[in-house]
């Protein structure tokens, strides 16, 4: 199903797909987190990435209540977006020898997934106000502030220490 497909055909069947959506993405960001972890050789880095590897894992664990409580099946769809983002990631940590540089690169691939998913988890907690899905907000939320956070980190351990070390 397309984004503009024939099968959205209301908010809330828009508000379901974005949920798949997101919650495609969260899965496949489990899968990379364990590679990123292996990769990085800034400890401090190393351990954001486990503890947002947790975070994620209960991420997923979110999404499949907001499924619960929109009376559909937890299942992903597609998400060419994620999977290019990650994609990228792997590419461009594959080319890169210098251990502090590769760190700088993890670390601006990890914000181009949290930027991505700030967005998606933004947009449906606005819809979910619309719809009337103040149940649904509340879990939203959480993994939203829990991205902005692990965001947040990055940048400032980018700029005390990984950028400085690569330069």
């Amino acid at each position: 199903m397309g984004l503009f497909s024939k099968d959205i055909k209301n908010m809330d069947d828009l508000f379901v797909h974005t949920l798949r959506d997101i919650y495609y993405a969260e899965k496949q960001i489990v899968k990379a987190l364990p590679e990123m972890i292996e990769k990085s050789s800034d400890a401090q880095l190393k351990q954001g990435f486990q503890t947002h590897l947790r975070e994620t894992e209960n991420h997923v664990k979110r999404l499949e209540q907001v499924f619960q409580l929109a009376g559909k099946k937890p299942q992903g769809v597609d998400c060419p977006a994620i999977d290019g983002i990650i994609e990228e990631a792997e590419d461009v940590a594959g080319e890169v020898e210098q251990k502090s540089v590769l760190d700088a690169a993890l670390i601006a691939a990890a914000q181009a997934v949290e930027h991505y998913e700030i967005t998606r988890y933004g947009t449906l907690i606005s819809w979910a106000n619309q719809l009337g899905r103040k149940d649904c907000v509340t879990f939203l939320q959480q993994n939203l502030d829990e991205e902005k956070a692990t965001d947040k980190k990055l940048t400032a351990m980018a700029e005390a220490q990984v950028n400085r070390k690569a330069a």
